[in-house]
């Protein structure tokens, strides 16, 4: 099977009557792609950027708006993520805590050892829970609190943290147990809570530099949103994987 890596430049490649069935692309740069006269029944396309802007066109229509709306009637609350005010944004991070729970009450109910399986080679459930450990971490610590150092060692980041400035050294090598994964995650999500019930207009509006690019300004607002976003994009990856380990 052949192997393409980022030092493969492949922009702007040509492929005719090439047969790319069962391939995978992980964290792979496919924007501009334009596909003709193609097959592509049983194409699983995972893109959390897709609202972000631009279009992504099957046959002529633009799919993403409906995209938005199937997944915001499966999770409902999903739509107030980009909530602009400090009402709003209680609502929004009220419902993540109302989704989540219902989850881990789900997961708590499955066979043990559940939330350490793998699917597809995606984290597992308890490995989720500690990214967004991470993610409160970058974007309510470093970030909104401007906290020096604020992250906890069982936080797991994503492929390429280290580019972004993030001294992995600092994080644990054994998996901790899965109590005290909930333990740590219900610290994070105490923290967004307590900052949300005092939060004011002008503090949302205040200037914070982003976690990874410090050159590039952020705004409270922005870097909440950023944390809404996280939530939801990992709990649709983590029901995903639990459906299919129920499915097995």
């Amino acid at each position: 099977m052949a192997t393409f890596s980022r030092s493969d430049d492949l922009r702007k490649a040509e492929f005719v009557d090439a047969d790319l069935s069962g391939a995978r692309f992980v964290r792979t740069d496919l924007s501009g792609a334009v596909m003709r006269e193609a097959n592509v029944d049983g194409v699983d396309i995972d893109a959390p950027w897709l609202p972000h802007g631009g279009f992504l066109r099957v046959n002529g229509v633009d799919v993403i708006p409906l995209v938005e709306a199937e997944l915001n009637r499966r999770f409902p609350g999903r739509a107030d993520r980009r909530a602009a005010d400090p009402a709003g944004l209680r609502a929004a991070w009220a419902s993540v805590e109302r989704t989540w729970a219902a989850t881990l009450a789900r997961v708590a109910a499955m066979p043990a050892g559940t939330v350490d399986v793998s699917v597809g080679g995606e984290w597992s459930f308890a490995q989720t829970l500690r990214h967004l450990v991470l993610a409160t971490d970058a974007w309510l610590g470093r970030a909104v609190l401007e906290i020096e150092q604020p992250f906890h060692p069982i936080g797991l980041a994503g492929a390429g943290a280290e580019d972004g400035g993030l001294d992995m050294s600092i994080f644990t090598a054994a998996a901790p147990s899965y109590a005290e994964v909930l333990e740590v995650r219900a610290g994070r999500v105490a923290m967004v809570r307590d900052l949300l019930a005092t939060v004011t207009p002008d503090e949302l509006a205040a200037t914070r530099r982003h976690p990874w690019a410090p050159e590039y300004p952020e705004t409270v607002l922005s870097c909440l949103h950023v944390i809404l976003e996280e939530e939801w994009e990992h709990h649709r990856y983590a029901v995903r994987d639990l459906d299919a380990i129920e499915g097995n």
